[in-house]
């Protein structure tokens, strides 16, 4: 088959939920012996670099704001796809979902797939007419796709119940690359079993503030290490003050990430709104135990694999931090558990022989 990703900023992935989902599945694709194209907007990676890992790049402009970015790169990706004579283009969101009438009506013979990855239109940082245009996107996609992929089962029902619509469950994976090294923790100070971690999007939704706000009572000589950029990270260093313990260590990728992840006493997914978090699943394939925010999307990702408190509560959240920081064996149980589940049900390699087949069933 011949595929193309559109709605992402671009792959090798620097940081996103969506542009790492769609890297690791892209080249699971590749092995499998399929032919996959994806869309980069201009600039995201060197524009020299046309293929990766067997996969093909093809750059587009975009105008560089934030209501207009995705739309931009979005709507011309879907012009130079008409002419690609693909079997299945597969478009990533709600927002990039809003162009699907394009190859609807120009390209007849292409399957058209969507996947929800989340509610986009929830995020405060939206203005109320692009909050508008991501909710038309959603009907959009429910609308005209051929197939519509959700990642969890509470995403399912909600399309059930919201649009009658059949969809099929497709999770997120995990990246489960194996890490001996911890050589890129010199860089800030830290060794192995020395942290707790977090890595995220700076934005508000991350709920990064109350985190911050119950490490700072802690009695731990655990340092919190965040990793991430975005536009609320400003507030986060404020908050943060002038305790030394806590690192912000920007956006991280690569073999470093991987090393954050692996060396770290815990992971803590704070998030208020998620679908299925890459980073709290990357936590659990590189066998980190887990803290996360109570919400459905964390509690479908860990199940029984990890410790909970409940989203909001800064209280609750120190409290169980401190139980957590005396209770080393029930870590280490943890962190075994959590690997196992991310081993058994996030594997990429069998997430895209799923997607490949629903692929398949469209194309019959």
């Amino acid at each position: 088959m011949k595929i193309a990703f559109i709605g992402q900023k671009g792959i090798p992935a620097i940081s996103g939920g969506v542009e790492r989902h769609v890297e690791f599945l892209a080249k699971e694709l590749t092995v499998l012996g399929h032919e996959v194209i994806v869309y980069n907007r201009k600039n995201y990676t060197p524009t020299v670099l046309k293929e990766y890992a067997g996969i093909k790049l093809i750059y587009k402009s975009f105008i560089n704001k934030k209501n207009l970015a995705n739309i931009t790169h979005t709507f011309l990706s879907s012009l130079d796809v008409l002419f690609r004579r693909v079997d299945i283009i597969h478009y990533h969101g709600v927002g990039p979902s809003l162009l699907l009438f394009l190859p609807k009506i120009f390209a007849p013979k292409a399957k058209l797939v969507a996947t929800l990855h989340s509610f986009d239109y929830d995020n405060e940082k939206w203005g109320r007419f692009a909050k508008i245009m991501l909710h038309l996107g959603e009907r959009m996609m429910f609308a005209l796709a051929d197939e519509v992929i959700v990642i969890t089962p509470a995403t399912q029902k909600y399309a059930q119940n919201k649009y009658q619509r059949e969809s099929v469950l497709i999770p997120n994976g995990a990246d489960m690359v194996p890490v001996s090294s911890d050589s890129a923790l010199k860089f800030w100070g830290l060794a192995k079993d020395s942290y707790i971690f977090s890595a995220s999007r700076l934005i508000k939704l991350k709920g990064l503030q109350y985190l911050i706000e119950a490490y700072k009572d802690l009695k731990t000589e655990k340092k919190l290490v965040i990793a991430g950029d975005g536009e609320y990270e400003s507030e986060l260093r404020v908050l943060a003050g002038d305790n030394k313990n806590i690192i912000f260590v920007g956006n991280q990728s690569g073999d470093a990430l991987r090393q954050l992840y692996a060396n770290a006493h815990l992971f803590i997914q704070s998030s208020e709104m998620e679908g299925l978090s890459l980073s709290l699943l990357e936590a659990m394939g590189h066998q980190t135990a887990c803290l996360a925010s109570d919400i459905i999307g964390n509690q479908e990702a860990l199940a029984d694999t990890g410790f909970y408190f409940q989203s909001r509560n800064v209280a609750d959240l120190k409290s169980k931090l401190n139980y957590i920081l005396n209770h080393p064996e029930e870590v280490k149980l943890m962190s075994a558990a959590a690997y196992k589940r991310a081993e058994q049900e996030y594997n990429w390699h069998h997430i895209a022989i799923d997607t490949a087949k629903a692929y398949q069933d469209l194309l019959k």
